[in-house]
């Protein structure tokens, strides 16, 4: 009896050994300390940014449809598509359909409960109100249902744009650039 609690004692010690050997030696091979500890954040980069000077003026709306990529729009639009159907015919997700969008009065799709904030800004779906709605949601019609946080970036709204554009029977021209 007291052989085998050696022999159990003895496993166990040295299986402690042995993962004590592989630590120090993963530290030896994987010590590689950086220059700088830790990340850069973007918030950190764009504060950064903004302490070297002001930021680069915004281009016109017309510009940056005129230099967008319908294609980068189709993929920036995959989280869009968790709410939102894209294709044409397709009914009301937790967000109303897009084919047709830009051009489309506000608050127009049957069977889509649009929030009373929506519903009071009234118009159109304009290339200019999409840009301004897809930026910030929240700030350009407070009180809207929409929870996307919004998209900083105007060329990437740009795209997203030139996307919505081609799903239309019948598309809305682009702006002339001037």
């Amino acid at each position: 009896m007291n052989y085998e609690l050696n022999k159990i004692a003895g496993a166990i010690l040295g299986c402690l050994l042995f993962i004590q050997c592989v630590a120090l030696i993963s530290d030896a091979i994987f010590a590689s300390k950086p220059a700088k500890p830790g990340y850069n954040l973007p918030a950190a980069q764009e504060e950064a940014a903004s302490a070297q000077g002001k930021p680069a003026p915004e281009l016109p709306l017309p510009q940056l449809l005129a230099k967008a990529d319908r294609k980068k729009g189709e993929d920036d639009t995959k989280p869009c598509q968790t709410c939102h159907n894209f294709e044409k015919g397709a009914g009301v997700k937790i967000g109303p359909p897009l084919y047709g969008v830009v051009g489309r009065p506000r608050a127009s799709v049957p069977g889509f409960d649009y929030s009373a904030a929506m519903k009071a800004k009234g118009g159109t779906w304009t290339f200019d109100e999409i840009f301004k709605f897809i930026k910030d949601p929240q700030s350009y019609i407070p009180g809207t249902k929409m929870t996307f946080a919004g998209e900083p970036d105007p060329q990437k709204r740009a795209d997203i744009i030139a996307y919505l554009r081609t799903l239309s029977d019948n598309p809305v021209p682009l702006p002339a650039v001037k």
